[in-house]
């Protein structure tokens, strides 16, 4: 009778898979979509409440100059109910990737602990993407009506 001496399985030794990171699951989860939405997001502060908040200090001529410098602000705040609405689009988005039923991390140790973590980053950076779109909500819709009901 001959025995066979087999090594035990180590998950370190396995090829990586192309194209994959860490902070991708299984699912298909991308890491650079919390980066595209927190971008949007903060386009939203830029049309809509970093203007507004300019000119109530008295930095009228700063939003002029912007304005003339970066022609794109002038676009977004044209359109500033649809870069909410979009930007209000990929935050839902981005809410059920986070926390959808289903999800696993591998079984692997340091993995886990390279999941938990990407885990934790896209939660404050969704929380974050959440506050700028809050900010430039309340700036561009709910403050110019509030001003004229108190008036």
């Amino acid at each position: 009778m001959v025995l066979y001496h087999v090594p035990p399985f180590n998950y370190k030794n396995l090829p990586a898979k192309q194209g994959g990171s860490v902070s991708e699951t299984k699912s298909g989860e991308k890491p650079y979509l919390r980066w595209l939405t927190l971008f949007v997001t903060s386009g939203t502060l830029l049309c809509c409440a970093l203007p507004i908040l300019l000119v109530m200090l008295g930095f009228g001529a700063v939003v002029a100059s912007l304005n003339v410098h970066i022609p794109g602000l002038v676009f977004l705040a044209e359109h500033q109910l649809w870069t909410l609405g979009f930007s209000a689009i990929l935050l839902l988005f981005l809410a059920w990737i986070i926390w959808r039923p289903n999800q696993a991390c591998p079984s692997d140790l340091d993995l886990a602990l390279h999941c938990q973590q990407a885990k934790q980053w896209n939660k404050r950076i969704f929380w974050l993407s959440i506050i700028i779109w809050i900010i430039g909500f309340f700036f561009s819709v709910v403050l110019l009506p509030l001003r004229y009901l108190l008036n």
